[in-house]
C-alpha cells in the first residue's frame, strides 16, 4: 500500500453548491434539516444544503403528475420526447469534467471513475432516446371478427431513490426510462451525497425538460423516502440501497398494490479455476474488489481459487494488493480512495476486527492507516482475509469496503456447494480458459450477472437484475422503458353485427 498527500485548492464549483433544492419546477431552500456535506479526502464541510420535508414530496408529486398532462409530455410523440433526452445526454457529456469534479468531492471516488459515469450517465439517456424511437406498439393475432393491439401509456408519477455510490449513472438508469415513457419523476438522491443529481435537474431544465416534470428531494430515507413511497400518486418506486430498507419498502408497496424495482445488496463470488490466465485474472480480481473502495454491491469480495492453484494466485494477489495506492480521488496515482464517509469506514473496520476475533487471518491491510496524510480522511487499506470457512460472518454479510476474503474450492460441485450458498445472488466472475465449463458454471450460479474473463463491465443494453435478497425487477436493456409503463390492450370491432346475446 502506497500512501500520498491531499491538498485542498479552490474549487471552482461553488456555483454548483447553492443552498436550494428542486420542487416542482421551482428551486426553493429546502425547510428540512441542514445537511452537511464532508469532503471524504479531508474530513471537512465543504457546503450546507437545507433537505426537503415531507410538504415538498406531495407539491412535488402533484405539481409532477399536473406538469406531466399540461405540458403535453405524456402524450408528446415518442420522437419528440427522444429529442430532449438525446440532448440531456449531450449535456451530461459536454459538462462531464464539472459533474465528475463535483461528484469526486461530495463521495471522494477517483476522478477517472466518476468521468466514467458521467459518459455512462450521458450514454444512458441516448440509449433510451433511441430506444424509444424505435419502440413498436403491437397488433395481436386476432381470434375473432376485432382488431387487437397492445399498447403502453405512462404511469404518471415515478418515484426514484438513488444510492451514493454511483450517483450520475444510477440516476441515469432510473430517470431516462421513467422520462421516456411519458412519466413525471421525483427524486431522492442520498443524504450523503446529493450534488450531483440537482446539478443533473440544472442540466435537464436547460436542454428543455418541462420545468417540474423532474424534481430532486435530497433528505433522509426515514421521512423524505417513505412520504414518497407511501404517496398514493406515486404509480411506482425504483430503489437501490440496503436489502434490509428494500425489504420494507417492497411491504409498503405490497400495502399499495404498487409495481417496485428493488435492486439491493451483494456479496458475489469471483472463481478462479487452476487453467486460468493467471495474469488476466489477478488484474480482474483485484479490480472487482478494490474498484470503487469496495462500495459495490457487485464487487467480487468472495474469491474461489481452485485448490491447486490456490497457494500462489493468493500470494500474488497479496503482493499486488499491497502495491495498489491509497489517496484521494484527485490524485491520478490513487486506485483505493477514501470511503463515503468516517462511521461507514469504522463499520468496515469492526467487520474485520471481529473477523479476525473470529479466527481470519490477515494477509494485507486490515487496519486504519496512521500515516498523517490520511489521518482525516475515511480511508480503509486494500485487505485480504482467509483461513475463513463460507459460512463465518465475514462470508455471508456485505461488507461494502475494500475487502475481500478468499477460500480454496476442490472441484465444479464443491465450488458450487460454496458459491451458491448465500442469500444474495447479484453478481459472478469466472476465470478459466474453457469456455464450456464457463457456460456451465454460469448457467448454475445463483446471480443476475455472470462475466467470464472479466469484472464489472456493464452495457446499458443488457439487462440487469438481482436475485434472492439483491432484489426484484429488471434495470436496462432495450425494454426498461416498458417497466415505467402501463400496458394496454385494445378491441376494434370489425364485424357488422351485434353481439350475438339476449336475442332468440
Amino acid at each position: 500500500m502506497t500512501l500520498a498527500a491531499h491538498t485542498v485548492s479552490a474549487t471552482p464549483l461553488a456555483a454548483d453548491l447553492r443552498d436550494s433544492i428542486y420542487v416542482g419546477g421551482r428551486w426553493v431552500i429546502g425547510a428540512g434539516d441542514a445537511i452537511e456535506s464532508i469532503d471524504p479526502a479531508t474530513g471537512t464541510v465543504f457546503a450546507t444544503l437545507h433537505g426537503a420535508t415531507v410538504a415538498d414530496v406531495d407539491t412535488a408529486v402533484r405539481h409532477g403528475l399536473a406538469i406531466a398532462h399540461r405540458s403535453g409530455w405524456a402524450s408528446m410523440l415518442p420522437h419528440e420526447r427522444a429529442a430532449i433526452l438525446h440532448r440531456i445526454g449531450n449535456a451530461i457529456e459536454l459538462n462531464s469534467d464539472r459533474i465528475s469534479a463535483l461528484q469526486t468531492l461530495d463521495t471522494g471516488k477517483t476522478l477517472s471513475e466518476t468521468r466514467a459515469l458521467a459518459i455512462s450517465a450521458a450514454n444512458t439517456f441516448r440509449y433510451m432516446a433511441a430506444s424509444l424511437e424505435t419502440m413498436d406498439g403491437s397488433l395481436t393475432t386476432p381470434r375473432g371478427p376485432w382488431l387487437t393491439m397492445s399498447t403502453h401509456n405512462p404511469m404518471g408519477v415515478i418515484g426514484a431513490i438513488t444510492p451514493w455510490n454511483s450517483p450520475i449513472a444510477s440516476d441515469a438508469q432510473k430517470i431516462a426510462p421513467a422520462l421516456a415513457a411519458g412519466n413525471a419523476v421525483v427524486a431522492k438522491p442520498p443524504v450523503w451525497a446529493p450534488w450531483v443529481t440537482l446539478l443533473l435537474a440544472r442540466l435537464c431544465d436547460d436542454a428543455g425538460l418541462p420545468a417540474g416534470l423532474l424534481s430532486v428531494l435530497p433528505g433522509p430515507g426515514r421521512t423524505v423516502g417513505e412520504a414518497l413511497v407511501r404517496h398514493p400518486d406515486v404509480a411506482k418506486v425504483t430503489f437501490t440501497g440496503g436489502t434490509a430498507t428494500g425489504r420494507h419498502l417492497a411491504h409498503v408497496a405490497a400495502d399499495k398494490l404498487m409495481p417496485i424495482t428493488l435492486e439491493l445488496g451483494g456479496k458475489s463470488p469471483t472463481i478462479v479455476f487452476d487453467d486460468a490466465d493467471v495474469e488476466h485474472a489477478l488484474q480482474g480480481v483485484l479490480y472487482g474488489i478494490f474498484s470503487s473502495s469496495g462500495q459495490s454491491c457487485i464487487a467480487g469480495s468472495r474469491i474461489f481459487v481452485q485448490r491447486s492453484l490456490f497457494e500462489r494466485f493468493v500470494e500474488q494477489l497479496t503482493d499486488r494488493a499491497r502495491e495498489l495506492h491509497v489517496g484521494p480521488g484527485t490524485d491520478p496515482r490513487t486506485h483505493v480512495a477514501p470511503m463515503i464517509t468516517l462511521a461507514h469506514r469504522n463499520s468496515v473496520a469492526h467487520m474485520v476486527d471481529a473477523a479476525v476475533a473470529a479466527g481470519a487471518r490477515v494477509l494485507c491491510g486490515g487496519s486504519v492507516p496512521t500515516d498523517a496524510y490520511l489521518a482525516n480522511g475515511a480511508y480503509y487499506p486494500p485487505t485480504i482475509l482467509t483461513d475463513v470457512v463460507n459460512s463465518d460472518a465475514i462470508c455471508q454479510e456485505e461488507i461494502f469496503g475494500p475487502v475481500a476474503v478468499v477460500l480454496p474450492f476442490d472441484d465444479e460441485l464443491d465450488l458450487l456447494e460454496q458459491a451458491n450458498d448465500s442469500v444474495y445472488g447479484l453478481a459472478c466472475g469466472i476465470w478459466t480458459q474453457d469456455y464450456r465449463r464457463a457456460l456451465r458454471i454460469a448457467n448454475a450460479i445463483h446471480a443476475g450477472t455472470v462475466w467470464v474473463n472479466t469484472y464489472k463491465q456493464f452495457s446499458i443494453s443488457t439487462p440487469f437484475t438481482g436475485l434472492g435478497d439483491s432484489g426484484l425487477g429488471t434495470e436496462k436493456g432495450r425494454d426498461a422503458v416498458r417497466q415505467y409503463s402501463n400496458q394496454k390492450s385494445i378491441y376494434l370491432d370489425v364485424s357488422d353485427s351485434p353481439l350475438p346475446w339476449g336475442r332468440n
